[in-house]
């Protein structure tokens, strides 16, 4: 099956552009929250692992907890209506950390963030159940790649833009630029017609006869009965048990370490980092189609995406043994190079194998199960930055990382469900 290019699919789809400007515009409006969430429980806290931790915690687990819910939810009813209604939640959520003035007033940032984060679950649901009605199976592998190459091209630009704003002009200017992009993004889907984002639109009012219980019981058994879907989830909650501790290393890395050691700015050291794993991701997405063309001839998906993901944790494990910031900067940079083109055709290879009428269930609960290791992990990475260094915190990452390569590695002699598509993370 021949697979679109990105400027035939841009070009072509009136309701994927809609789509992708939406998210453009809220991811920017995330990352310039991020970093200025994470600046200001910093300067509020004095600094302490703890708040951050808990920062962490507030940004991840309600997006773990909330996603199979959030899934069964968008497969029963209007999956536009969900990102429509949560965009105009959250632009006024995300104007509450304008309020946080003092030690006291932290249990603002974290409630706030855990609103933004379960919300987010909901309109990730229904956006990642959308987009393959959107761009059709021959525009699916682009369709993936801009997507959540966009996503991370704006961890990219918006780190740097928000560790910039952040310094030049306080925190406020952030936190009204990400309320005031959730305003556009839900403009931009309002744009898109109803029976764009869903196979059966006559089914997208929950009124199919069975109860929402039974639905979210299918998603759950699905998952383990599938061969191919619960291979995915144990190797995303396996790269998770090492991805989870990467909040905590740019915060101690970045924001004091090399803050100390080098006289860089807290805030701007932070997005540094973020911006190189941003735009290595992206780069990684760009050439996935090319990547994806060969694996289609040769059948080598599953070993492909193992052997990527050990040399990705390889090189990041390297980045806790260097001496200044620039340099580890660029091992993750090149590390989230690797990954990126794996994540492309990993997705697009999972995307395909899913129904639509259940695809919101297992892509939510596949994101959910490994958000729940991520942030357990990033919790008891800030616990033991009071025993280890961030350094050796680095490495540790590294290896647990790649370990998800080696199980996907072993289990690459296991036919998936198409040899000709991918799988999923991050």
């Amino acid at each position: 099956m021949r697979s679109l290019t990105y400027t035939e699919l841009i070009r072509g789809n009136r309701d994927f552009r809609n789509l992708l400007a939406g998210q453009f515009i809220s991811e920017l409006g995330n990352w310039f929250n991020f970093i200025a969430a994470l600046g200001l429980v910093r300067l509020v806290s004095d600094a302490s692992p703890l708040a951050a931790g808990f920062f962490f915690v507030a940004r991840l687990i309600p997006f773990a907890v909330m996603s199979p819910i959030a899934g069964t939810f968008v497969d029963r009813f209007s999956r536009r209506k969900v990102m429509i209604v949560t965009d105009v939640a959250r632009t006024v959520i995300a104007l509450a950390f304008l309020f946080v003035q003092e030690p006291g007033d932290l249990w603002i940032a974290y409630v706030a963030t855990i609103l933004l984060h379960t919300l987010g679950a909901f309109f990730d649901g229904a956006k990642n159940a959308a987009a393959p009605n959107l761009t059709g199976r021959e525009g699916l592998l682009a369709g993936t790649a801009l997507l959540f190459s966009t996503r991370f091209l704006l961890m990219a630009i918006g780190s740097a833009l928000g560790g910039w704003a952040s310094a030049a002009f306080g925190y406020e200017v952030a936190f009204i630029i990400n309320a005031a992009s959730f305003l556009i993004s839900a403009y931009t889907v309002w744009l898109i017609p109803e029976d764009a984002v869903k196979e059966k639109a006559d089914e997208a009012d929950g009124s199919s006869g069975r109860s929402f219980l039974s639905d979210l019981k299918e998603g759950f058994v699905y998952s383990v009965r599938n061969h191919f879907a619960l291979t995915i989830l144990i190797m995303n909650m396996i790269w998770a048990t090492g991805g989870g501790a990467i909040n905590v290393i740019f915060e101690r890395l970045g924001g004091i370490y090399f803050a100390e050691t080098e006289g860089w700015n807290s805030d701007v050291a932070v997005a540094i980092l973020w911006t190189a794993s941003g735009f290595g991701i992206t780069l990684g997405m760009m050439i996935a189609h090319r990547t994806s063309i060969y694996l289609d001839r040769t059948g080598r998906h599953r070993s492909f995406i193992g052997w990527t993901l050990i040399a990705h944790g390889i090189i990041f494990a390297i980045g806790g043994l260097v001496p200044t910031l620039l340099l580890f900067t660029f091992l993750t940079f090149v590390s989230r190079a690797v990954v990126g083109v794996e994540y492309a055709v990993q997705e697009t290879m999972f995307q395909r194998s899913l129904p639509d009428q259940i695809r919101g269930r297992i892509s939510t609960l596949d994101r959910g199960a490994e958000m729940t290791v991520f942030g357990i992990m990033a919790y008891a990475s800030s616990e033991l930055m009071y025993y280890i260094t961030p350094q050796t915190l680095t490495i540790a990452s590294g290896i647990l990382s790649a370990f998800a390569g080696v199980s996907g590695s072993l289990g690459s002699g296991r036919k998936g469900p198409s040899s000709s598509s991918s799988r999923r993370r991050r």
